[in-house]
């Protein structure tokens, strides 16, 4: 038998290909379909047929070609459900653009779209000459049944939800007009409603995800140890998790869904969880003590509060600090343990706290026994990574071989006797906190090559290991050594030197400081015995006039050899460990002091004659009338600069005299 046949007629090919599969796919069993679209060529004169209009727009288009006894009929369309899942993704009440390629169409997709349910949003209609208004122009997003092409520069999400199926009443129209709809139509209704039902099959199983996620998310929220409460734009909440019902002794199932009024009374509260300048501050709340953190979502359009209890926030960082004490990471003294009133001791003190409020790196300086590792600690200890590791390494107590493992770690089978598994260096344990580089003028050359990459990459690669690590460390080194002269001797790397240096530290001697001698002395007592123990007035005199190389170690050393050999409760004279050594002192400088001491003068000379003549110095000049090197004359200006004699400017600028350093000149010429 002999299919009966149709003629459909579309406006684009996109249209045409669309609705020939459908009715393909519906009635291509029972019918032949033909299909042609205005914008690419239509057929001849069409006589006896039944003709499809896409749409009552193309009328005008293609009705020269529909000739006698042909019955048109107007297709009525409908939403292509296979892709309006898209739609359920957007926010509620988001503002789109729904485009189409005219008035009536984008009218008509608007109205089915929002009859089967797709209400959240607000659709702005858009075609081909329409303007939109300045707040239109703002709209990001836009819905089209396959006119991608028409869309606005403007906007950057685009969502193609497919041309416009035929619905059931034309295809039932189009069996009826073969003499089909009793036979078929069952069986053709049965098909069309099939791909509604696997649609709707299919947007089950994403509301179920939808819903499972929903859960899973409320799961994680209410698994924090912070309170969490969200709201709307209009004030409704929309997230009470099981510590803020802890907090407000209110259940969430009575919370969702009301104004947050409802729940928090608080004026200042209120205040400020509706301003927007501040975003932190401290509520007492039901007799806890919380910290209250906001943010706006703003995509969303939604606030967020966060309700921190600073009690057990106190408490996690007293357990974390233990655990990190339990392992040997912390940092044992803070400035309360460096002892000490004089003015030298206070400023270094003041310096210190400044500098631990970076996360620079710090190089200490100082003399043996001046307590470059008190300093270290109390940085740590004031620093924003307090409740973080503090480790330390000595380098001249390590050999080389054994100081590169325990710095950088190693892989399993990187040498012999090499961990199973491998072990963690130093700068990786220390991650997130501070490493202490201890006697940082002793390292090797080679050390120093690995120690510059690892402070200019932030990173460390295991021994044997093939990949890098990346970490966060604070670097603080100390010295007793006089890292300049290690750089004219070729045996300190000069821009390791200037990594380490950033920000700088100088101990004073104890000899500088003689004033704190009683306090220091009293406190070293105090530690080793708890009897009542005094000293003399000749002692303290020779103990303030010694001039202590050793400097505090050698005085707490001193204080012990007292305490060990004493006939009574009051140190003596006798008691003293060489009692000829703790004179005023009378010896002479080094060869090395008064060599050093008279380049530096004759380098304040030649400046001040430079500057008198022509003004600033430049390096070079400097260097024409001395016998020393550039490198040298450089090396000698930085420290002319430290000991505030001079000033160095900047690229060309030059160098000055200052008047400390024209006082000093003058001493020494008199």
């Amino acid at each position: 038998m002999r299919k009966q046949e149709l003629v459909l007629l579309a406006g684009t090919t996109e249209t045409q290909n669309t609705l020939q599969g459908q009715l393909n796919d519906i009635l291509g069993e029972f019918i032949t379909i033909h299909s042609y679209a205005s914008e690419d060529w239509l057929p001849g004169i069409l006589t006896d047929q039944l003709v499809i209009y896409s749409s009552a727009i193309i009328d005008e288009e293609v009705q020269h070609v529909v000739g006698q006894g042909c019955k048109v009929i107007v297709a009525r369309r409908t939403t292509n459900y296979e892709y309006i899942d898209q739609l359920f993704e957007l926010p509620k009440g988001e503002r789109v653009l729904y485009v189409n390629d005219f008035p009536q169409t984008a009218e008509e997709s608007i109205e089915t779209l929002q009859k089967i349910g797709i209400q959240h949003i607000h659709y702005v209609p858009y075609y081909p000459g329409k303007t939109l208004t300045p707040e239109q122009q703002t709209i990001k997003t836009a819905i089209t049944p396959g006119e991608m092409h028409l869309i606005p520069d403007s906007v950057t999400q685009k969502i193609n939800i497919g041309v416009r199926l035929i619905d059931i009443t034309t295809l039932m129209e189009i069996l009826e007009h073969f003499n089909l709809k009793e036979a078929l139509g069952g069986e053709i209704s049965d098909r069309y409603t099939r791909k509604i039902i696997e649609l709707s099959h299919h947007l089950s199983l994403v509301n179920q995800q939808t819903t499972l996620l929903n859960q899973h998310l409320k799961h994680v929220v209410d698994g924090v140890n912070d309170g969490v409460v969200a709201f709307d734009s209009r004030g409704k909440i929309t997230v009470f998790n099981q510590v803020a019902e802890q907090y407000t002794g209110v259940p969430s199932v009575h919370a969702i869904g009301k104004h947050i009024q409802y729940i928090f009374k608080q004026d200042s509260l209120l205040s400020f969880i509706f301003q927007n300048d501040e975003t932190s501050r401290y509520f007492t709340i039901n007799g806890m003590n919380l910290m209250v953190y906001r943010f706006h979502l703003n995509e969303e359009d939604t606030t967020v509060i966060i309700f921190k209890n600073t009690d057990e926030t106190i408490s996690m960082q007293k357990a974390a600090r233990h655990d990190l004490l339990q392992k040997g990471y912390i940092a044992k003294y803070t400035f309360d343990d460096i002892i000490g009133n004089s003015p030298i001791v206070l400023k270094t003190k003041q310096i210190a706290n400044r500098l631990a409020q970076t996360e620079l790196p710090v190089l200490i300086q100082g003399e043996s026994g001046t307590g470059k590792e008190l300093y270290a600690n109390a940085i740590h200890n004031v620093s924003s990574r307090k409740y973080q590791p503090f480790l330390a390494v000595n380098f001249s107590a390590l050999p080389e071989d054994l100081l590169e493992s325990e710095l950088f770690g190693y892989e399993e089978g990187a040498f012999t006797g090499a961990k199973k598994g491998g072990k963690r260096g130093l700068f990786e344990q220390a991650d997130g906190g501070t490493i202490f580089l201890d006697e940082i003028g002793d390292v090797s050359v080679k050390m120093q090559a690995r120690l510059l990459r690892v402070i200019q990459e932030l990173e460390i690669r295991r021994i044997g290991g093939n990949k890098n690590i990346p970490i966060d460390v604070r670097i603080v080194a100390a010295t007793n050594k006089d890292l300049l002269k290690l750089i004219e001797q070729g045996a300190f790397r000069e821009d390791l030197y200037h990594r380490l240096k950033v920000l700088t530290l100088s101990l004073p001697p104890l000899r500088e400081r003689t004033g704190d001698i009683p306090k220091l002395a009293a406190t070293f007592i105090r530690e080793q015995t708890h009897e009542e123990i005094h000293i003399s007035s000749p002692v303290m005199n020779q103990l303030k006039m010694n001039p202590w190389n050793g400097n505090i170690r050698e005085l707490k050393n001193t204080i012990s050899y007292m305490l060990a050999v004493r006939e009574s409760n009051e140190l003596k004279s006798d008691d003293l460990p060489n009692p000829v050594s703790y004179q005023p002192e009378t010896t002479q400088a080094t060869t090395e002091d008064i060599v050093e001491k008279q380049e530096q003068v004759e380098l304040l000379q030649v400046i001040y004659d430079l500057n008198q003549h022509q003004g600033r110095a430049s390096r070079s000049k400097i260097t024409q009338r001395t016998p020393l090197s550039e490198q040298q004359v450089r090396l000698r200006l930085h420290k002319l600069q430290e000991k505030g004699y001079i000033q160095v400017g900047k690229g060309r600028s030059g160098t000055a005299i200052t008047d400390a350093g024209v006082s000093f000149l003058q001493s020494q010429s008199l």
